[in-house]
């Protein structure tokens, strides 16, 4: 597949965003992100310690979160605004209110078919991370990883305005997805879409995979056993982006709605 402008575009960007300048450069470029995109530090290191963009991107927190909930409830597994939320019907799910896209097509062509008519009835997420959100992404529940799936594409921007003006996206961008189970055996999926200047979408559990790459062929990977915690770290987007969660429970209640923000560890639906 011949790369498309924008990923070239990201790829550039990454290359800038990762350059380790001088302090006293740096710590200017730093201040500015944070100035220009009005980012709360209050749960991160100062501007000054982070030697790149990058670095500021990903950064990690130093005061632990809260997980609200129990066994049988999901928590966000970022910090972002719901974008759209609501029941998956006739295999469809929202983009964004009035945009329709195909959950079959999301979850592409190597995922077993029926996998996504199981999702028939069930509900839907999509949580969007902007420029000045925390990047990392963390387990929403106590969860078992049994395949991911990388698929190649484009690298549209995700923001509201590409929302309503692109039909389906979600399916012509480049994503990961994770085919998971809860600890009830209830199949769900996180799917993590590329967009515009993300340089990468990172996972700690599995660095074969490698996302906005030159060899932009589809590639998947099935674990035995690969079981995380209810707020585990799974990795990371080297900018803002979408993750939208998929589960097969038509009976799940909602925590938050479209439109709401959300922070890692808030409550986002229970069974």
């Amino acid at each position: 597949m011949k790369p498309h402008y924008t990923s070239l575009l990201s790829r550039w960007f990454g290359v800038f965003a990762a350059t380790h300048f001088p302090k006293p450069l740096q710590t200017l470029i730093n201040r500015a992100y944070v100035w220009a995109f009005k980012l709360d530090m209050g749960d991160f290191l100062a501007p000054s310690a982070y030697v790149s963009l990058t670095r500021l991107f990903t950064r990690s927190l130093v005061r632990p979160r809260h997980l609200e909930g129990d066994k049988g409830c999901y928590i966000s597994p970022c910090d972002a605004k719901v974008s759209a939320c609501g029941h998956i019907a006739h295999g469809m799910a929202l983009q964004i209110k009035g945009m329709e896209y195909s959950v079959g097509k999301l979850l592409g062509e190597y995922v077993p078919k029926h996998y996504a008519k199981a999702l028939e009835g069930g509900e839907f997420f999509n949580l969007y991370l902007s420029p000045r959100d925390y990047h990392r992404y963390h387990a929403p529940c106590h969860m078992k990883v049994l395949e991911a799936h990388h698929i190649p594409g484009k690298l549209y921007p995700v923001n509201f305005t590409w929302l309503k003006k692109q039909p389906r996206l979600f399916c012509e961008n480049e994503r990961v997805v994770l085919v998971c189970e809860d600890a009830f055996g209830e199949r769900f999926y996180m799917v993590f879409v590329g967009a515009l200047n993300v340089g990468k979408m990172r996972f700690e559990f599995d660095e074969r995979i490698q996302t906005n790459a030159k060899e932009a062929t589809h590639t998947f990977y099935m674990y035995e056993g690969l079981w995380l915690e209810k707020g585990a770290e799974l990795g990371f987007f080297e900018m803002g982006s979408t993750i939208v969660l998929l589960f097969e429970n038509p009976h799940l209640a909602l925590g938050k709605f479209e439109g709401q923000q959300v922070r890692f560890g808030e409550l986002l639906a229970c069974r």
